[in-house]
């Protein structure tokens, strides 16, 4: 059952899943209404330009300004501007003299009134957004030349209102879109939470860190414990065969040799006032891993080191999986290999823990990846993968510590508050 007023895991993915669906489709919408604008807007440039330039390359345009009669011209021009209008589906088109003044207007009383708008100079065109006596629109303005010289000019436009209006059907088919990828995305989530469910139950996300914290746990104190057997029973093997053989001082020479060294990291880890049992069983089991891989082992454990504020399963995951990666290294780095585990307390009375190994060290392109959720460096299918560090951080970040990493040799400090603090 789901811990009371914690949302379940299930829970917790539907929303993250349909809260990034919807973003996403939000974003999608936006971006073709962006673009629809923006292709409506160019339609529109290259619409009016194409239709200014028609007409001033006429002949009866170019004529009909040449003669310099502004009422001849409008009696003349008008009533095929005004039939060019409709068939081009532009909102105006005004020809006017050098001057600037209107020969033809879509609004016959402007006609004779100056136009509006800016004016290039020379030969020059120009396409703009300007506010005339029709509202707000794009326009394109080109001269009407008669051998080499200006003899008008000719300007056509489409309002902003009608480019609008000619978006209006790609904002439906945007918003149409973005309705149907959000419809996926949200059965996508259901989905997810429905997998999700299978798997963890209602139980809520911290419940289902803990599991995966345990099942860490007793994996890596596991093995730890296996390889401690195995080292100790080897050697015991190796003894009752020297004894066998008479050798009775050898014999007593590798059992003590084995004692001493357990002796040695018993010894920090008992003399730790704050330590935690659990942890201790772990890093002897470590040490004798490290012995069985070809190893060095080096541990400092200072006596005051302060017990942190995790669980000991926990502790257990974070120094286990950090001490499991430092192993892996250092067995497939070059000579000598070793692995150096410290803990120590800071200035600030929290726990320092420092997990360096003598491997070939991690690439500068994926050390912002390390702790990433499925990275891993080891070869697909190895245990684990992608799981270790990315749960480390997990630990230590909801207990309010610090992770970091550095190169020369590769090692990993964590920062933990201290239990009681």
């Amino acid at each position: 059952m789901a811990r009371s007023g914690a949302a379940s895991a299930a829970s917790r993915v539907f929303l993250a899943v349909a809260a990034a669906v919807v973003v996403l489709s939000l974003a999608i919408a936006g971006i073709l209404l962006w673009e629809g604008q923006r292709a409506a807007r160019a339609e529109a440039e290259r619409v009016t330009r194409a239709v200014a330039e028609t007409i001033a390359d006429s002949t009866g345009v170019a004529d009909a300004l040449a003669r310099g009669d502004r009422a001849a011209a409008t009696r003349l021009l008008q009533p095929e501007i005004q039939a060019v209008t409709a068939d081009a589906d532009v909102d105006f088109v005004t020809i006017m003299d050098p001057a600037g003044i209107r020969i033809t207007h879509p609004d016959p009383a402007r006609i004779g009134e100056a136009y509006i708008g800016t004016i290039p100079a020379g030969t020059a065109s120009l396409t703009e957004e300007f506010t005339g006596t029709l509202g707000p629109s794009v326009r394109t303005i080109v001269p009407v030349l008669s051998e080499g010289a200006v003899v008008g000019r000719v300007s056509v436009g489409v309002t902003i209102g009608s480019i609008t209006e000619a978006l209006e059907p790609r904002v439906l088919v945007a918003v149409a879109i973005a309705v149907v990828l959000a419809a996926a995305g949200l059965a996508g989530a259901l989905f997810a939470r429905r997998a999700t469910r299978r798997v963890a139950g209602d139980l809520p996300a911290g419940a289902v860190r803990d599991a995966v914290s345990s099942y860490e746990s007793m994996r890596t104190l596991g093995e730890a414990l296996r390889s401690q057997t195995h080292e100790h029973g080897n050697r015991l093997h190796t003894a009752i065969a020297l004894l066998e053989l008479g050798r009775t001082s050898e014999a007593i020479g590798i059992l003590s040799e084995d004692a001493r060294q357990s002796q040695l990291l018993v010894d920090q880890v008992a003399a730790r006032r704050e330590g935690d049992p659990t942890v201790g069983a772990l890093l002897l089991g470590k040490a004798s891993q490290a012995n069985e891989r070809g190893v060095e082992w080096r541990a400092r454990i200072d006596a005051d080191a302060p017990r942190s504020v995790l669980s000991p399963v926990d502790a257990v995951s974070v120094v286990g999986n950090l001490i499991d990666n430092a192993l892996d290294a250092a067995a497939s780095g070059p000579a000598p290999r070793w692995v150096d585990v410290k803990m120590t307390r800071t200035t600030e009375d929290e726990l320092a823990l420092e997990v360096a190994d003598s491997g070939a060290g991690i690439p500068a392109e994926i050390v912002d990846r390390v702790f990433e959720h499925g990275f891993s460096t080891k070869p697909a299918g190895a245990a684990g993968r992608g799981v270790g560090l990315a749960l480390v951080r997990a630990i230590v970040d909801e207990a309010e510590g610090t992770i970091s990493l550095r190169s020369d040799p590769t090692t990993f400090r964590v920062i933990l508050p201290r239990r009681g603090a």
